[in-house]
């Protein structure tokens, strides 16, 4: 993989700019089209181009197996406990009036947070897949194609 130089100094570049569109898909969702998954699809897309390019290997180092599954596990947790939050305070299951003194802003607070906790989810996800299937002896070795 040493010779493709272009497509590993591209890949160096692309993968700021992936993460940064990700975060602005995330953080602007509630306003235009987007959210949590389709930042969390854009921000995995990082790791994955990372590691096609790089390899298994080199992506697992940036982007640990372990963090991956203890990402997974947050971003359910901020998604359900966002709703168990509400009902603790004697409001329905995800109401987000409970979040905050005026019912607006507790929406808007609300969105933000269960948005953020699919994105975590989404994109730890999609990595766990890309590792999972990465993973994975080939049943034929590259000569017998």
């Amino acid at each position: 993989m040493r010779h493709h130089l272009i497509l590993r100094v591209i890949t160096k570049l692309l993968v700021g700019p992936i993460i940064l569109f990700a975060l602005y898909v995330q953080f602007h969702g509630d306003y235009s089209p987007g959210g949590g998954f389709q930042a969390g699809v854009i921000f995995a897309v990082a790791f994955i181009l990372y590691g096609i390019v790089f390899g298994l290997d080199k992506v697992k180092q940036v982007f640990p197996e372990w963090l991956v599954h203890k990402l997974l596990a947050l971003g359910v947790l901020i998604y359900a406990g966002t709703g168990i939050y509400s009902l603790f305070a004697g409001y329905n299951f995800l109401d987000y009036s409970a979040l905050a003194h005026d019912p607006e802003h507790g929406q808007h607070y609300g969105i933000l947070i269960v948005e953020a906790g699919v994105g975590i989810t989404v994109s730890a996800a999609m990595v766990a897949i890309y590792y999972a299937f990465g993973s994975r002896p080939p049943r034929i070795s590259d000569e017998e194609w």
